[in-house]
């Protein structure tokens, strides 16, 4: 190697460990990224020596050759001799002698501290500014391996013993405790009348604790969690609750089917997000298993009043930044890890939020879409310990989709890995070919999408006037990177869906609105009925509130736009490291509709807010309805 190789080849290595660290650390925590930046350290620490081991501290600034010429004398030893000048015998004249001096003068070098440091060479003549930058990047290095080794290593959180509400239906709730210490064994739960309860306020309360339950004994088979199930409660009411573990918290029953909160002033609020990955962005002064995003949640629980939390997946990052393997161990460590975090209890247990979850693809793997072979099982063991064990009941025995009525609302949440038909390099449309060879591409297979129909079609309880579907990956086909993970893969079965939807609406009186997140942006997007068919009317028109993360990455790189009328963009705004939704929901006296208030909050900021309403109950059919409505 050469300098004038081993200069170049120092500034591009060094420009590339930079860049890759800053994007790993602060936009996208890839897997490629570590071993591009490992890479690129070898050849920058191999090509710094090299050029700080072969370069001078010193330049010349000035080279001065003196030449003389004297007549060559014989000089003569003896005391009386004299000297003699030679002569050269051809031309009978004196021999010259030619003397050359050099003159040579040195000066220290610039250090260059500028170029130094912004370019990864080592400094021309100081070892301290060389040190420095070279020390950079060991330190950004070494930022990466905490960033990818330290939770893993030296958080695995084998201890972690806490209480955490799941469901909570208006006379029952479902809580998940994990107790790792055997001393503790076996677990008891008792709980509390501990407040006023608006909807039978009238009545005395008991406030003596209750002891429902038999204890439970948790073993590794469940990764130490078990589930206690608290029956006979009263609507919209406080309880307390505490564990033999010494864990104690707080709960509220949901008010009445098809009532609002009267404690919230006759408004029932649910949030919804996904996705967390703790210490990102990176920050090297924070926990490891810090959740920043978090942070901005639990300061603002306290004004939502929030009856639950739907999270719509990535709840872990299993495969990012770093698979560690892909045993149930290796899963069971992420969730323990989330669980662990600093910031957990500020929304849960402390802020009284009950979490109930759908599955999306980090909880197994990225854009996952082979249902239940390969690493599946071991993925979902602790899914099904940790989160789907506190969740509504599912539709049916072993299913892994789930149905709640709740308050003023009706929620469908649906699973969008376990039964879908891989990605086949089409959109999914239902055509002529899906006719004849009666294949017909599903997301949801045979029997959800059955029984998501036959959801739909149903009749709600009095007073519930909204339809909600929860979706992990968003409805709309808008999202034009990755599009073949979301719905836009499987757009027959989506017109289906959607057509379903519109027949509510038609209906009147009852509004669909879907949940999603995946994406790391916010969208909210309409689906108006086709103008050409005169079936629907306007004011069935499905709306969608897509948003993540709720604390993890965002990227600066636009990848929502609307094409067509099918899929109509309201309101897009993708930037921002912590987002979340808030759906208000109420019935004012003086309307017959019900009305839908969404907030988006974005790094702990209300953003963006939008109402709608219920479809009216009018006479007539169709666009008909439309007419008649105004």
């Amino acid at each position: 190697m050469s300098l004038s190789i081993a200069g170049p080849v120092t500034v591009l290595s060094s420009t590339v460990l930079r860049l890759a660290t800053y994007v790993f650390l602060r936009w996208i925590p890839g897997h490629v990224a570590p071993p591009v930046i490992l890479t690129a350290f070898a050849i920058y620490a191999t090509s710094f020596f090299y050029s700080f081991t072969h370069t001078s501290p010193y330049e010349v600034v000035a080279d001065e050759l003196d030449i003389i010429t004297r007549d060559t004398i014989d000089r003569d030893d003896s005391d009386e001799g004299e000297d003699e000048v030679l002569i050269d015998a051809e031309t009978a004249e004196p021999l010259q002698e030619i003397d050359v001096q050099e003159t040579i003068v040195l000066e220290e070098k610039d250090p260059k501290i500028l170029r130094s440091l912004l370019t990864g060479l080592p400094s021309p003549s100081s070892l301290f500014w060389s040190g420095v930058t070279f020390l950079t990047n060991v330190a950004l290095l070494a930022m990466v391996a905490d960033m990818v080794y330290r939770a893993p290593l030296f958080h695995p959180s084998h201890n972690l013993s806490f209480v955490r509400l799941g469901h909570v239906s208006e006379n029952s709730a479902k809580l998940l405790v994990r107790e790792p210490r055997t001393s503790e064994h076996p677990l008891r739960m008792s709980y509390r009348y501990a407040g006023e309860s608006p909807d039978d306020g009238i009545r005395d309360h008991d406030a003596s604790w209750k002891h429902p339950h038999n204890s439970i004994d948790v073993d590794e088979s469940t990764d130490y969690t078990g589930i206690f199930h608290l029956t006979g409660l009263r609507p919209d009411t406080t309880y307390q609750y505490t564990a033999s573990n010494n864990h104690t918290g707080f709960f509220v029953t949901a008010p009445r089917l098809g009532r609002t909160a009267p404690r919230n002033n006759d408004v029932f609020t649910f949030l919804h997000s996904s996705c967390l990955k703790p210490r990102f962005p990176y920050n090297p002064l924070q926990h490891p298993l810090e959740l920043p995003g978090l942070k901005h949640l639990a300061r603002l629980l306290p004004s939502l009043k929030a009856h639950f939390m739907i999270f719509m997946g990535d709840f872990i990052y299993a495969d990012v930044p770093k698979r560690f393997g892909t045993d149930a161990e290796t899963y069971r460590r992420e969730y323990r890890q989330v669980y662990s975090s600093p910031q957990w209890e500020s929304v849960s247990s402390e802020a009284n939020l009950p979490w109930i979850h759908v599955l999306d693809d980090h909880e197994i793997a990225n854009d996952w879409d082979k249902n239940t072979t390969g690493v599946y099982e071991a993925a979902v063991d602790p899914w099904h310990h940790y989160q789907a064990s506190v969740n509504p009941d599912p539709v049916r025995p072993g299913a892994t989709y789930f149905t709640f009525d709740q308050g003023p609302a009706s929620f469908f949440m649906i699973d969008t890995r376990r039964y879908r038909q891989p990605f086949d390099g089409t959109d999914g449309s239902y055509g002529e070919s899906q006719a004849e060879t009666g294949y017909k591409k599903s997301m949801l297979g045979s029997e959800q999408l059955k029984d998501l129909l036959d959801w739909l079609a149903a009749p709600v309880p009095t007073g519930v006037r909204w339809k909600v579907v929860v979706s992990s990956i968003p409805f709309t086909k808008n999202w034009r990177f990755g599009s073949e993970d979301t719905w836009a893969g499987y757009l027959g079965e989506r017109q289906i869906i959607l057509e379903a939807m519109w027949d509510v609406g038609l209906r009147g009186g009852v509004g669909v609105v879907v949940l999603s997140g995946d994406r790391h942006e916010f969208a909210a997007t309409s689906f108006p009925p086709p103008t050409e068919d005169k079936k629907w009317p306007i004011s069935a028109t499905v709306h969608e509130f897509s948003v993540s993360p709720l604390s993890m990455f965002y990227l600066p790189v636009r990848t929502y736009e609307q094409t067509d009328n099918e899929d109509v963009c309201v309101k897009y705004m993708p930037d921002g490291n912590s987002k979340f939704g808030a759906l208000s929901i109420s019935t004012p006296a003086t309307s017959d509709q019900s009305e839908l208030r969404y907030r988006l909050f974005i790094d702990g900021k209300e953003a963006w807010s939008h109402k709608i309403l219920t479809p009216p109950v009018v006479h007539g059919s169709g666009r008909g309805k439309d007419a008649l409505w105004g």
